[in-house]
């Protein structure tokens, strides 16, 4: 074979292989990956979805379905467990679109994925306190709902989004309660009894207010505080006649806050250091 052949083929060879590059990495229509992603979406195969989606936005950015494949997008990656992705594509989503008339679900969906984001997935099959976890995506949640009842009342996420604010209030309430019981088992009862005030003030109408009105009549009882627990104690006797925490002749009872086996170390530290429990984190009842 002589050096001229040779050059040929190999150009040829060449050639080849870059048409075969180009042709892989060819920009598709609009309209053929927006149907692609609603075809993988259908077939639940989200990531997918997730893929046609993006680089509909990449090459179409003002394209006649960029609007509906930035709100698909928000979708797909929810539904893929991408919970941060989720978020982050409604946040792109009312940033690019403020006045859309789908902005509601954006909101919305921004909502519930900071809802679920702190919820692992071992949490999901196991049954693992969420009072002991960081509440911060809680409160993003609850405002991303607070400002969707306040712009769109009528809207129709409103009644899910007003029921899942009421399931937080509940959650942040028990944080601050499970605080409190932390507290009392480290015999730190002006730390318990400031987490309870602050459920009683904070969260009124939460399950865990009848509790904290008990643990703030004990606590405040043992610092001495007499008329301040004779306060706590009316309020609950007020509104929880039937608690537990009464005898049958109406009698406050006092329960299980126990004083024996403090370790010097607990007694030198008030409660914060010299036991094994795990110190929850700061919180406005500590301040």
């Amino acid at each position: 074979m002589t050096r001229a052949a040779l050059k040929a083929i190999i150009l040829v060879l060449f050639a080849g292989l870059t048409a075969c590059a180009t042709t892989d990495s060819q920009v598709l229509p609009e309209k053929q990956y927006y149907e692609q992603a609603r075809s993988a979406m259908n077939s639940r195969n989200f990531n997918e979805a997730a893929e046609n989606l993006e680089a509909l936005e990449t090459y179409y950015p003002f394209g006649r379905y960029a609007e509906q494949a930035q709100l698909d997008l928000i979708y797909a990656r929810y539904q893929s467990l991408d919970l941060t992705g989720a978020r982050r594509a409604a946040d792109r989503f009312l940033r690019l679109n403020p006045q859309s008339p789908n902005a509601d679900y954006a909101l919305y969906a921004r909502g519930v994925a900071s809802y679920n984001l702190d919820v692992s997935l071992a949490a999901q099959y196991f049954p693992i306190s969420r009072s002991g976890r960081d509440p911060g995506e809680q409160r993003q949640a609850f405002r991303d709902f607070s400002r969707l009842l306040e712009l769109y009342p009528n809207s129709p996420y409103a009644a899910d989004a007003r029921q899942r604010m009421i399931a937080i209030h509940n959650r942040l309430a028990e944080k601050e309660l499970a605080a409190a019981r932390y507290y009392i088992r480290r015999q730190a009862y002006l730390a318990a009894a400031n987490r309870a005030r602050y459920v009683v003030e904070r969260f009124p109408t939460s399950p865990s207010t009848e509790e904290a009105l008990i643990m703030l009549t004990e606590t405040q009882r043992l610092l001495g505080l007499d008329r301040a627990a004779d306060d706590a104690q009316a309020v609950l006797a007020l509104n929880f006649p039937d608690s537990e925490a009464f005898d049958e002749e109406g009698n406050f009872v006092s329960s299980a806050i126990k004083v024996e086996n403090r370790s010097l170390l607990s007694v030198m530290t008030f409660g914060l250091l010299g036991n094994g429990d795990q110190r929850p984190e700061f919180s406005e009842a500590d301040e």
